[in-house]
């Protein structure tokens, strides 16, 4: 079965600890339905950046071939999920006079293409133009300006930007593989697609993604996308704690950490104890599993308030601009690094605000597999696919009818004369 029979879509992540593809079905009531799974540990990635692409090339292919293999099709193409510290973005405003009194959809292009056309950093490109709103003379926060009357109307934009080579190098790994990549798409900005409704976008919300080498953030308020950073410090830095503060190597001490880590100390047992592999065949030792989480938390803590900082600066740009602020809905943590046991007390602690696990929404199929948090991201890409897919079609319907009527007028024009 090729991949065209079926409304197939592919999303992928390479990231810092692995590499993860899912084969999507596009079934008709929009749900994502899951049929292939391919994971592997990843090799000669960073912080989101390529520092090996031999190693990378391999992780992909075993990841790719597992995927194929499991939904029996032959993939193609991906989309492709994009992080690193190089990622930035900004806030931008377009205007434009409206052409014929009440506005099309020529003069949305243009006035979105007028608010992206700002200068962005050397060496770096634009991945997404994101709308928030339009107003139409004095008629503001106007989501959908499709129809209405004015003379001029104006477009508030999110723009998300990357530095090029990096994006390059991800990119040739990939097509490295013999796959074309479909879109380029920053990882935050499909988990927070993955895992937030549209009513905790309108209260006010933050996602973050919480990964081994990076943590992605988005902030949404007023139904639309206000912030977007990334930052290089996420799950390995507690692990590399826990290698160092036990004397036990790196491997091991993630699968301490995930096994027997807690975010908070006091929610672990005085009396529990565990078991600690030592370095140079040494024999191993028994340890409390409170000292474990004393070594844990105060490096979430710090995690957790770094994002925390951000916010602060973020809630009071926005407050000045007189745009909505608060983040009625709380704190989101997905990805793979907020699977530990306390980590939404340790949250709610940095944060005093509500905290909840984001799981993937809206998909079907192999749930077993895929309604974890580490898959937020790739699903979100799966989400992104299916959007283009539906795009796809209904040009092509548009298209197919413009054919009709053209046929149409020809065949009357031929009657005529």
């Amino acid at each position: 079965m090729k991949a065209t029979d079926k409304k197939l879509v592919v999303g992928l992540e390479v990231g810092t600890s692995k590499v993860l593809a899912l084969v999507g079905e596009v079934l008709p009531d929009g749900i994502v339905n899951i049929i292939g799974v391919g994971h592997c540990p990843s090799k000669g990635v960073d912080k989101g950046g390529v520092n090996d692409l031999e190693s990378v090339v391999k992780s992909i292919q075993r990841a790719v071939d597992q995927a194929e293999l499991m939904a029996d099709c032959q993939i193609s193409s991906v989309y492709l999920a994009l992080s690193g510290k190089h990622i930035r973005c900004q806030n931008e405003i377009g205007m434009v006079p409206i052409a014929e009194g009440e506005v099309s959809s020529d003069d949305v292009e243009n006035v979105v293409h007028t608010a992206k056309s700002v200068r962005i950093l050397d060496e770096h490109r634009i991945l997404h133009v994101i709308a928030q709103e339009y107003s139409i003379d004095l008629q503001e926060g106007i989501k959908n300006p499709i129809g209405l009357s004015g003379v001029r109307i104006k477009s508030k934009v999110h723009l998300i930007t990357c530095h090029n080579d990096m994006a390059k190098n991800i990119v040739k790994a990939v097509e490295r593989c013999g796959l074309k990549v479909d879109q380029l798409i920053f990882s935050g900005l499909a988990s927070s697609d993955a895992v937030l409704t549209d009513d905790e976008k309108e209260l006010g919300a933050c996602v973050i993604d919480m990964g081994s080498g990076t943590m992605d953030i988005t902030v949404y308020t007023g139904g639309a996308l206000r912030h977007s950073v990334v930052i290089p410090y996420a799950g390995n830095v507690v692990t590399s704690d826990i290698a160092y503060a036990f004397g036990t190597p790196p491997m091991d001490a993630e699968n301490i950490k995930i096994k027997y880590g807690c975010a908070i100390g006091a929610l672990v047992g005085k009396d529990e104890v565990i078991d600690v592999p030592s370095v140079g065949g040494r024999p191993s030792r028994t340890l409390q599993r409170k000292t474990l989480a004393d070594v844990i938390e105060p490096r979430y803590i710090e995690l957790l308030s770094l994002v925390q900082k951000e916010l602060t600066v973020l809630q009071e740009n926005l407050k000045q601009q007189n745009v909505k602020h608060q983040l009625a809905a709380g704190i989101i943590l997905t990805g793979g690094a907020a699977q530990i046991k306390g980590i939404v007390e340790c949250a709610e602690k940095v944060f005093q605000n509500q905290v909840r696990i984001g799981y993937p929404l809206n998909i079907s199929g192999l749930t077993d597999y895929v309604q974890k948090p580490y898959c937020s991201t790739t699903v979100g890409l799966l989400h992104y696919g299916k959007q283009s897919l539906l795009n796809d079609d209904s040009d092509i319907r548009n298209r197919s009818s413009l054919k009709v009527l053209a046929k149409r007028l020809t065949g009357w024009f031929k009657k005529e004369f």
